[in-house]
């Protein structure tokens, strides 16, 4: 079975219901539309290119409904390491051809065979060994590792050109297929959790069935925890293939030794609580003549479940751990928790164009989005699964505690902040939460920020470079800090001579506070200093005007504006068919 989470991508409205037929056997997958050209989608782009190797570079798998010339064309100039490429198919407009094209090495005629199923067509596949004997031996199935795939080229043209192959282990899947199978040949395809040494002759392949515990840990260098794991591997006679997965409590959740254990071998690091794991008195465990720590041995058997075996179990200087069997392969991801993670993103100003692919792709595979309404309605559309958890703008502090929580229980978080969130925004209401109000499963969290374009930053790209030299910025809200502190940061950087912008300048309530700064800035601004009122950035209604701040009122920017004052150095510059440039030179002269 194909385990993915495709991005589905078309270019006219008259693909969308073959997309949703696909859509429809990957419930993670998300349709991206065309701008302009599509509706109802749930990720719009502008540009095929851009987006197509933004996919790719990310590794994730591509169904692309379109002629494959264009996908060729638009991915060759990235094309380097087949080991690295994920699935690309081409499927027809209408249904009747679905073409693997890159990815033969991640399952891609899988996926192909999977979608030509649901659109009851034929999969061009062209891959022979596939063909021939109905099955990948380059890319087996989740739950199965290939230990030599060097030696799998070599030894699929030995088959085709007529050798026979003897099966040792069991595994359906090569059961199944078509391979010329003869107890007597002289090729062996061996199925094992032993480690055992490939060789060009021998394609060996791990069922991952083994679940490996780690308890007691302590700090120590991850090179070191890593070595260690290697080593009870070995003497367990257990191979690192065969692992489906580490596993740990979820107290230990975010442990650094943890985390460098499964970074180094590629698998997923799952969490448990005590509660959940199996009683000791259930279970038949092998006596060993160290002490033996019991928790490590019921999260190995929990994970492994039913029936499995105890082969293994250690204590080193940096953890406590056991080593399970289960007589079947396991997915891992079905076990437990994930490490949370929680992202704090800034969308940019407004339009899709201005979000980085960072937050795109965080958003993409985030669990929950939590923020303030309008902001999430920026973010775009959800796909399947996804859950959306809006509130008020002024609940920024239990926004964040909801979103910690969301986390610290496994979930994958975006908290969405418009602009940059670093600037009177999101992130720093997160990390006051934890400063303030944290709880200790907090602590385990992955915590990450996506810088976003800020609203100053695009409208003074909309008018020319305003901040070209020192600046500041300042908000105007006195929701968060006294008034009087923010007059007497106007005065001095009124003084100090910086330009300014201004955030959160005024609303249908509060106009005084801009009035007032207004006024402070004339007693040491010149009234022919420029002004920029960027309002709507990137959204529909955007507008980018300039005036002189002794022609500028308060009634002229609300909260969606963002304002910016000039110092005593910055110039317009009018131009030749209408309108001006204004920029701060880089050198300040007086």
């Amino acid at each position: 079975m194909v385990r993915v989470n495709p991005a589905i991508i078309i270019l006219g409205q008259n693909s969308l219901s073959i997309a949703r037929k696909i859509a429809a056997i990957f419930p993670d997958s998300q349709i991206y539309g065309l701008r302009d050209r599509t509706s109802n989608t749930d990720i719009n782009f502008t540009n095929f290119g851009e987006t197509l190797r933004e996919l790719f570079a990310a590794e994730t798998p591509i169904v692309a409904i379109c002629a494959a010339g264009i996908i060729i064309r638009t991915l060759a100039p990235i094309l380097s390491d087949k080991r690295a490429e994920p699935p690309v198919l081409a499927v027809a407009e209408d249904g009747s051809a679905v073409v693997p094209l890159l990815g033969g090495l991640h399952g891609v005629n899988d996926l192909a065979r999977k979608i030509a199923a649901a659109l009851d067509a034929q999969p061009a596949i062209t891959t022979t060994g596939d063909i021939r004997f109905r099955t990948a031996l380059l890319s087996p199935p989740q739950g199965y590792y290939l230990a030599n795939p060097d030696d799998a080229k070599t030894f699929i043209s030995n088959l085709l050109a007529g050798e026979k192959v003897r099966l040792e282990g069991a595994a359906s899947w090569l059961e199944k297929s078509n391979l010329p199978i003869d107890p007597d040949a002289k090729l062996t395809i061996r199925v094992t959790d032993k480690a055992v040494l490939p060789t060009p002759d021998c394609l060996v392949y791990h069922p991952q069935n083994a679940t490996f515990s780690l308890t007691q840990l302590s700090p120590i260098e991850p090179e070191i925890a890593v070595s260690y794991v290697q080593q009870i591997l070995e003497n367990a006679d257990l191979a690192a293939g065969a692992v489906a997965g580490f596993f740990a409590l979820k107290s230990d959740m975010g442990h650094p030794v943890i985390e460098a254990i499964g970074q180094y071998f590629k698998v997923p690091v799952r969490f448990l609580n005590i509660p959940e794991l199996v009683e000791f008195d259930t279970v038949k465990l092998i006596k060993y003549n160290a002490c033996f720590e019991v928790t490590a041995a019921q999260i190995a058997l929990t994970a492994a479940g039913a029936n499995s075996q105890l082969i293994g179990y250690d204590r080193t200087n940096a953890f406590s751990c056991a080593i399970a069997l289960a007589t079947e392969p396991i997915d891992a991801s079905a076990i437990g928790i994930s490490r949370g993670k929680l992202a704090i993103v800034g969308t940019g100003p407004g339009g899709a164009h201005w979000m980085s692919p960072e937050v795109k792709q965080i958003l993409r595979e985030a669990t929950d989005w939590v923020g303030y309404k309008f902001y999430l309605d920026l973010a775009g559309t959800l796909r399947e699964g996804q859950q959306r958890h809006d509130s008020d703008n002024r609940e920024e502090l239990d926004r964040a505690c909801f979103a910690l929580d969301l986390a610290a229980s496994g979930k994958s978080v975006a908290v969405v902040s418009s602009g940059d969130p670093g600037i009177f925004a999101m992130a720093a209401a997160v990390f006051e939460a934890i400063d303030f109000r944290g709880k200790p499963e907090w602590q385990g969290i992955e915590i990450r920020v996506a810088p976003g374009i800020s609203a100053m930053q695009a409208a003074a790209a909309a008018i020319g470079a305003p901040l070209g030299h020192d600046f500041c910025v300042i908000s105007l809200s006195d929701i968060l800090k006294p008034w009087e502190l923010i007059e007497g940061r106007i005065l001095a950087v009124a003084i100090a001579d910086f330009a300014i912008a201004f955030y959160n300048p005024a609303s249908t309530q509060r106009q005084w506070q801009l009035a007032r700064a207004i006024e402070i800035l004339l007693q040491h601004r010149d009234a022919e200093t420029p002004v920029i009122l960027g309002r709507n950035l990137g959204r529909p209604g955007e507008s980018v005007r300039v005036c002189k701040l002794g022609e500028f009122q308060a009634a002229d920017a609300d909260m969606r504006t963002v304002v910016i004052v000039g110092s005593s150095q910055t110039r317009i510059v009018p131009r030749k068919y209408g309108g001006d440039w204004v920029y701060t030179p880089r050198r300040y002269e007086k």
